[in-house]
């Protein structure tokens, strides 16, 4: 399994030469023309995103890590421009699972460092106004890359309940909801990345959800400086499999991915205090 991670994650592109390589997972043509959409400029600055530059924008990728961000500010601009920037869908990759726990705590038992993620929704569809009632749903693997659900595929043994570092959250009528997980770890193939779908129309249960649409998947980011520092220490550096660089990742690259860079604000002096990371999303629920 470890071998086979990037092909799984790799996007498909249309001008690619080697769709005949053996064990290459594509997406389809559907897939790959769907668009969702990211705040106008005024909301990238303050949201920290890089846009890719596809569509109509001609914005080159950028990146902030030193300003908090008002993310409730970032949604009133968001909904009064009406200025939406078309950005790439991005595999959802081979460690998904239906049925995410409904929870704003990811950690379980994880050991890892802190990072407390604020998502605004919002949607172009309604003029870019915050999309309220939607689930933000986020998983990643662990400090040593493994996956719940899959542990073993990159090359460590530990207990696999199947739900650690996963899970969502619903947003407020602001748009906004906030999951507190850890900082992920690494494994073969690809850089340190969140991954991230957002569901409309669903119904809660008790500790989870069913039905609904997802109108948006994705992947996140972080500063590629702060995570070096953060995976050569305790206990992300106990995993000695390869990394690569977030300038070397297939998905990053590729389809303006970027737009999932995160904003990040310490919580304190040293990177294992933890990070704050806000990001605004946006969707065409249409």
């Amino acid at each position: 399994m470890t071998g086979n991670n990037e092909h799984h994650e790799i996007l498909d592109n249309t001008d690619s030469t080697d769709d005949n390589q053996p064990g290459r997972h594509r997406l389809d043509k559907s897939m790959k023309r769907r668009r969702v959409l990211i705040g106008g400029s005024a909301v990238a600055a303050a949201g920290g995103l890089a846009i890719a530059g596809l569509a109509s924008a001609d914005t080159g990728g950028s990146e902030s890590d030193s300003t908090e961000t008002d993310v409730e500010a970032s949604a009133s601009s968001t909904a009064t421009s009406g200025v939406c920037t078309l950005n790439a869908e991005v595999t959802e990759g081979p460690y998904s699972l239906d049925g995410a726990l409904v929870r704003e705590d990811v950690r379980e038992d994880k050991e890892g460092f802190e990072v407390q993620y604020t998502f605004t929704v919002v949607d172009q569809a309604n003029d870019c106004a915050p999309l309220a009632d939607a689930l933000v749903e986020i998983w990643h693997c662990d400090a040593l890359g493994e996956y719940s659900g899959f542990v073993g595929g990159n090359g460590h043994t530990e207990d696999d309940n199947g739900t650690f570092l996963r899970g969502g959250q619903m947003t407020d009528s602001n748009g906004q909801c906030s999951i507190t997980s850890i900082w992920p770890g690494h494994y073969v193939s690809r850089a340190v990345h969140v991954h991230m779908r957002v569901h409309t129309d669903v119904t809660l249960t008790d500790d989870s959800y069913t039905g609904g649409e997802t109108i948006h998947t994705g992947q996140l980011f972080f500063d590629p400086d702060i995570n070096e520092e953060v995976q050569a220490t305790s206990p992300y550096s106990t995993n000695t499999t390869a990394e690569t660089a977030l300038a070397d990742d297939s998905i990053y690259d590729d389809g303006g991915a970027s737009s999932g860079l995160l904003t990040l604000t310490a919580l304190g002096s040293s990177v294992s205090d933890g990070y704050k990371a806000t990001l605004t999303v946006g969707v065409n629920s249409a």
